[in-house]
């Protein structure tokens, strides 16, 4: 790498790949701005050609957009690092996160963190995707343990097999819990959609 690459800001960075091969949370670069992948789906109709739907949002600013490609089509991804961050605190201007190797502090802003933001716990260790040293997108570990603070009251006789009920988590994320679920027991829940996963076992 010659010195005067660095004139191209995405040069060095971008690869070819078909858009098939893009997964939740890869950076592609479309018309030299960064997007992160929300989700993305390869879609066979019956007839006609394969195509890949992917939900993107832009980096720059946080907005949606929707794409779709041809299962074959090349997108260009960007080129990020994945490396290990503990979550210290949250303020005004983001949420800032530590290198546990290298003890360097980075803050990533409320739209990349988006709705991941009220499972972040202390010293949580998150992977964040980084793109020449700026953090792009977040990865949670799958699970996280809450307390239920509010939730109807259990009722017996009701089997587990029975609908579940609202609840308020201690993060004060909603999610359905199973009845025999009561409020201060502490639930595992997937940090991608708040859904309950089974009672703590702490």
């Amino acid at each position: 790498m010659s010195g005067s690459v660095k004139g191209q800001k995405f040069g060095k960075t971008a690869l070819k790949v078909i858009a098939s091969s893009i997964r939740k949370g890869n950076v592609i670069e479309q018309d030299g701005k960064l997007y992160v992948v929300l989700s993305a789906e390869n879609i066979h109709p019956g007839k006609g050609t394969p195509v890949s739907q992917i939900e993107m949002r832009r980096i720059g600013d946080g907005v949606k957009v929707s794409e779709r490609y041809k299962t074959t089509d090349q997108v260009e991804k960007a080129t990020v690092e994945d490396r290990n961050f503990n979550y210290l605190y949250e303020d005004a201007d983001g949420f800032h996160f530590m290198n546990a190797e290298t003890y360097d502090q980075v803050q990533v802003s409320k739209e990349i963190v988006g709705s991941s933001a009220p499972y972040l716990q202390e010293n949580m260790t998150v992977k964040l995707s980084m793109h020449d040293l700026n953090p792009v997108a977040i990865q949670l570990p799958q699970r996280a343990t809450l307390e239920v603070v509010e939730t109807e009251p259990v009722t017996k006789g009701q089997t587990a097999s029975s609908s579940y009920k609202p609840a308020i988590l201690s993060n004060g994320v909603r999610t359905s819990v199973p009845p025999h679920i009561g409020t201060g027991t502490r639930i595992v829940v997937m940090t991608e959609d708040g859904s309950y996963v089974e009672r703590a076992k702490d």
